[in-house]
This record gives C-alpha cells, structure tokens and sequence, in this order.
C-alpha cells in the first residue's frame, strides 16, 4: 500500500490520475481535509467494480432460464442482489479503511492512498516526486490489521454503549 501525501490537493489529484494507470494498482482514492478540518474523498477507483454485480446477474439469468421468461428475471434480480451485497461489503470496508487513515491527514494537506502490486518501486517514486508528494509503503497486510482493529474498537464501543444505555447508565 502506498500513501502519498501532499500539500497541495491539484498535485494529489494529477498524481492519483497517473497512478491509477501504474500496472497492478487495484484500487486508489484521494482524501484532502480542509483548512477548517473537514474531510473529503473527491476521487476514488476501484478496478473492476460492478463486475461481480453484473456477472451475478447474468448468471442468476442463466440458472432461470429452466424457469421461462420469469425465472430469467427473478435469477437475473437475484444474482445481482447478491453480486451488489458483495460490492457493497467490500466498498464499505474501503471507506472504513479511509477513516482510519484520514486521523492522520493535517488539515490543509492531501493524502493519496493507492492499493498496488508493484514490479518495482520505480515508477511510483517517480510520479510521487514530480507532483511534490511524500510517499510512505506499507504492507498490505499491516494496513488491514491496522483497520480491522479499528474496527473492532469501534464495535467493543458501541456495544459498552448499548449495554450502558439498557442499563440505564446514560
């Protein structure tokens, strides 16, 4: 994984556009916080997205053709019902992935997060260089620990929450 910080937020975004050409990049997204400390996520890309929905779809279709016409639909709004769980599980769990580095976003600043398998560290140094960034490589499965034990601390606090509220320790 790679984060890519920048003081300018136009060089975050000219650079998120060449790295999501680098090959093996599976995903990117750029974070700037505002002067005033507000966070916002203006570009983000997955690759690949929409396809699980879509080839659920047609393969929920394809299973309902033994039913006629109506199994053909109901497959095919199945499939995709289920393919759009999928995405949705695996967007949210980006987004949550987002939150957790975004504390570390000064206000003012941008952060370029780019999820890769890289070749080489060659042609990423070079587009985080020539827009001005600062670029920091983690291992992926270091990043993943890191939010799923956010994850876990913010469930532990909702329920310390819950079990506070019914027993009436508001």
């Amino acid at each position: 994984m790679l984060f890519v910080t920048f003081e300018d937020t136009d060089h975050a975004r000219q650079a998120y556009r060449e790295m999501r050409e680098l090959h093996g990049v599976r995903q990117a997204a750029v974070m700037e916080r505002t002067a005033d400390g507000l966070l916002d996520v203006p570009e983000s890309w997955v690759r690949g997205a929409g396809t699980a929905t879509v080839l659920s779809g047609v393969v929920g279709g394809l299973v309902g053709l033994i039913g006629g016409p109506i199994g053909v639909f109901l497959g095919w709004g199945a499939g995709t019902a289920l393919g759009g769980g999928a995405e949705y599980k695996r967007f949210n769990d980006a987004a949550e992935g987002l939150m957790v580095f975004s504390r570390k976003l000064d206000d003012s600043t941008s952060m370029l997060i780019v999820d890769l398998t890289e070749a080489s560290p060659g042609p990423a140094d070079a587009i985080a260089a020539r827009h001005g960034g600062r670029l920091v490589r983690r291992p992926a499965e270091e990043v993943d620990a890191e939010v799923r034990a956010a994850q876990d601390a913010a469930q532990e606090s909702l329920r310390a929450d819950e079990e506070a509220g019914h027993d009436g320790h508001r």
